[in-house]
């Protein structure tokens, strides 16, 4: 059983200093270049997708998927995607490469042309609220467009709603980002109690919208993955069905950046993002989505093929969780959560510790997210939270990473208690 270390004496958090750095240093000697920093797909997931690029015909639905036209996808395509999200097909639609396109364009038609309200270019203050530690992108738009965010924390089951509920009635508050399944970084899915919370709030700004970007909707690690409750279900009961724009892709599913998205939302916005839609494009890559039904079929075989990426993926996410056990845990220096899906785990240090633990693991030759980044303006300021990312880095890699970031993190706790 590891002791505390808020219970170790002076002399022993000296000698628990110096074997550590024994350790470290001989992780330095080895030059090691390994990176955690980012949710990209390791190649031999990638390598599942390739047959996606082999198909050569080109007519789908009747639709010459060649040609212009056809502006919110073809219909096989939008009905692929409502199965995945269970919404009506009429609901959907078929988008670019990226669900992040999807998101910064619809907060930049809500500037220019409100959400069924004044723009928002035109009022002295929009205010969103995001669920903390949360997804760095979703920041990144907010500060583009000079939104002011306010941080809500996560509890175990989803985001603070007694604090939602609360922020909301102040007119300013115009919107939310979150992941309800598996969020980045926590691997949290909001509880049916949450989602039913979410549904039936009741702001003051009549054009409150929640991008509810459900980026690891079948992205499931365990074959008794989490299961997210449908808000589309839920939001008629409250008359909030304009409240919610969904958003996905198959950036992790297929190729980043060659992939499709989409967008669910209710009959009202569909018909002002098309309208809005008829001025930026003709249409998407049709040839594109073309390819994806050919090669996935259908929705569940979307689902069938996510399991061979869990087969690749739940050995990294068991060997970053392993190390994490054995290391820190019972030190009383670090929680984590063991999630059933997504792409990340996140870990909590101590208070003060997250960016010297970041620097050591740099100087040893390991990369993380930049600590900071899963908070607004990148200020985590109880400097605790680090994102670990292992899907990019092969196993062997990984089993060296991990280890070198927990040695860093017992050592940055110890360096503070000695402070």
């Amino acid at each position: 059983m590891s002791k505390k270390y808020s219970e170790m004496t002076k002399e022993e958090l000296l000698a628990e200093q110096k074997e550590l750095k024994a350790r470290y240093d001989e992780f330095k000697a080895k030059n090691l270049k390994l990176d955690m920093s980012r949710g990209k797909p390791g190649a031999e997931q990638l390598d599942l997708s390739m047959a996606v690029n082999s198909v050569d015909e080109y007519t789908i639905d009747g639709i010459d998927a060649r040609n212009y036209g056809v502006l919110d996808g073809i219909p096989s395509c939008k009905k692929m995607f409502a199965d995945l999200l269970d919404v009506n097909p009429e609901n959907i639609i078929v988008g670019p490469s990226s669900s992040l396109n999807l998101m910064f364009d619809y907060v930049s038609q809500c500037f220019t042309h409100g959400a069924g309200d004044k723009p928002w270019c035109k009022l002295d203050s929009v205010k969103f609220l995001c669920p903390v530690p949360g997804y760095d992108r979703h920041f990144t738009i907010c500060e583009h467009f000079g939104i002011e965010m306010i941080n809500v924390p996560m509890n175990d089951d989803g985001p603070d709603m007694d604090l939602i509920e609360e922020l909301v009635e102040d007119e300013s508050v115009k919107g939310m980002f979150c992941v309800p399944k598996y969020s980045n970084p926590q691997g949290i899915t909001f509880s049916d109690e949450v989602v039913e919370r979410i549904a039936a709030l009741n702001p003051a700004a009549k054009d409150f919208r929640i991008i509810w970007d459900n980026a690891y909707c079948v992205h499931d690690l365990t074959d008794d993955g989490d299961r997210l409750a449908n808000i589309f279900d839920l939001l008629p009961r409250y008359n909030n069905e304009d409240m919610v724009i969904e958003v996905c892709s198959t950036s992790k599913i297929t190729f980043p950046g060659a992939g499709i998205s989409a967008i669910a939302a209710s009959d009202n916005n569909i018909s002002a993002i098309k309208k809005r839609l008829s001025a930026q494009t003709i249409s998407y890559a049709k040839m594109n989505q073309l390819r994806h039904v050919k090669f996935f079929g259908d929705a569940d075989g979307i689902r069938m093929h996510m399991k061979k990426h869990a087969a690749i993926l739940k050995p990294k996410f068991d060997v970053v969780i392993k190390h994490l056990d054995e290391e820190l845990g019972g030190r009383g220096i670090a929680s984590w959560v063991n999630p059933k899906g997504g792409y990340f785990i996140s870990l909590d240090v101590m208070n003060g510790c997250a960016k010297r633990t970041g620097e050591l693991c740099s100087e040893a030759g390991v990369t993380l997210t930049s600590v900071g980044a899963t908070y607004p303006y990148g200020i985590d300021e109880n400097d605790k939270n680090i994102r670990i990312a292992p899907s990019f880095p092969p196993v062997d890699e990984l089993d060296i990473a991990a280890q070198l970031l927990c040695i860093c993190v017992r050592l940055a706790c110890v360096e503070k208690l000695l402070g």
